[in-house]
């Protein structure tokens, strides 16, 4: 059994003509330590799929279990970081990290929650903002605050939702290291859902892309054999890293340019025909009768 799994989940939404299938048969195994990422275009039901494993939404179908039980509903087994920080603004950075240790560890005394909580404040380098409000930090602060509280809860499992994605690219490249030095530190499970190959490259063991939907599902599974720590400048001259980097781009946009093709598909419209009478009785509609010999 491994660490997490997901054996044919489907998820759609609305009713009747109205309902749209987002995951279609989603199978995925997850082992404990791994560092998923899972790769797609937006719309394709990546935030779906990370709110399923949160226990946010349920399955119409198919079962997703952790460890030794189903998901039912959220847990503290899982700590999940949003991509818009989820902050509370009239708290300090302590503050909203505080809040999730009081909540999971309510009968430690005091001082220890406190100690907890500064902790992973520090761990990633928010120990000198730790008395300011969410307003007065930018938003690589901000998403550090989300990264600290989500840790803090000592979660199995860590659920990162294009956590990156908001922010400039030098603030994400800081925060990408930040975030590989905490998962060697711990080994904690992680899957994170991101748009961006490099981004998996450098963080995950594994990326498996999400094909775009409707009826989205998971394609082949690429193992990243880099070395760690990996950095950004010597991997732009692995041969390893081109060669990963070129298959799974390569990938993407033939499942972009196959999504073109079944669009424009979709939108032709078949004459209405009916089949030609042998008895010549009925009307033929939208097709010439052929030639009869008398």
């Amino acid at each position: 059994m491994a660490f997490l799994e997901l054996c044919k989940v489907n998820k759609g939404y609305g009713e009747g003509q109205n309902r749209t299938e987002v995951l279609h048969d989603i199978n995925l195994r997850v082992e404990e330590g791994e560092f998923i990422a899972i790769i797609g275009f937006s719309g394709s039901g990546k935030t779906t799929l990370i709110s399923l494993i949160a226990g946010l939404l349920e399955p119409d179908s198919g079962d997703i279990v952790l460890k030794d039980g189903p998901i039912k509903g959220p847990g503290p087994d899982r700590g999940i970081v949003f991509q818009n920080y989820s902050l509370l603004p009239w708290l300090t950075v302590e503050g909203n990290v505080m809040i999730a240790v009081d909540q999971i560890f309510k009968d430690w005394p005091k001082h220890k929650r406190v100690e907890h909580a500064r902790k992973y404040i520090d761990m990633v380098n928010l120990t000198p903002a730790m008395e300011k409000r969410p307003a007065e930090l930018s938003g690589g602060m901000r998403q550090r605050v989300s990264v600290a509280r989500a840790l803090a809860m000592n979660p199995n499992m860590l659920l990162l939702d294009e956590p990156l994605s908001a922010l400039d690219a030098l603030t994400r490249g800081t925060l990408q290291l930040e975030i590989e030095k905490i998962w060697n530190r711990d080994k904690k499970t992680v899957i994170m859902i991101t748009n961006d190959v490099d981004e998996g490259l450098i963080l995950a063991d594994k990326i498996i892309p999400l094909k775009p939907g409707p009826k989205a599902s998971l394609g082949p599974v690429f193992e990243v054999d880099l070395k760690r720590p990996r950095n950004r400048s010597e991997m732009n001259h692995d041969p390893k890293y081109k060669v990963l980097r070129n298959e799974i781009t390569k990938y993407l946009l033939d499942l972009k340019e196959q999504q073109k093709i079944d669009e424009e598909f979709a939108k032709i419209k078949l004459p209405d025909l009916s089949p030609i009478s042998l008895n010549g009785g009925n009307k033929i509609k939208g097709v010439m009768r052929p030639f009869q010999r008398k």
